[in-house]
């Protein structure tokens, strides 16, 4: 067990220490917006589970997402989802039709896009649910 967190604790090291640019920044958004994703995926799946299991604890479940903290939550997991899709297209275009433009100067501009397409995707959805967020408490 010792020897897992230590390869862990090397690994976190590993990607703080690392001054990459774009290429960095990508493979650190790509791989938490999928842990993001995935942790709620998890939960959504086990929450709704209970509906059938033990109905009274779905419905504790769902008074505790409606508390401000997993609003805002909400609102981040949209922008991983958004992310992550933009990137994965990104990443699979490149492979499967472009694999010669796997060269730094043209994957930081295409980074730069992606995290632009991201956002400009992201920002109307933010607001739409912020300020329903707003209207609601």
């Amino acid at each position: 067990m010792t020897k897992m967190f230590d390869s862990l604790s090397k690994t976190i090291k590993g990607y703080l220490s690392y001054r990459g640019r774009e290429g960095q920044l990508a493979f650190l958004l790509h791989r938490l917006t999928g842990l993001g994703t995935l942790l709620f995926l998890t939960i959504h799946i086990i929450d709704t589970a209970m509906v059938y299991f033990y109905p009274p604890l779905y419905e504790e479940a769902i008074a505790i997402y409606q508390l401000p903290v997993f609003m805002v939550g909400e609102i981040g997991l949209v922008f991983s989802v958004i992310f992550h899709g933009v990137n994965g297209l990104r990443i699979a275009y490149v492979d499967l039709f472009k694999p010669n433009r796997w060269r730094i100067d043209t994957q930081r501009k295409a980074v730069r896009w992606t995290l632009g397409i991201s956002i400009i995707l992201w920002l109307p959805l933010a607001a739409i649910m912020t300020s329903k967020f707003i209207e609601n408490h």
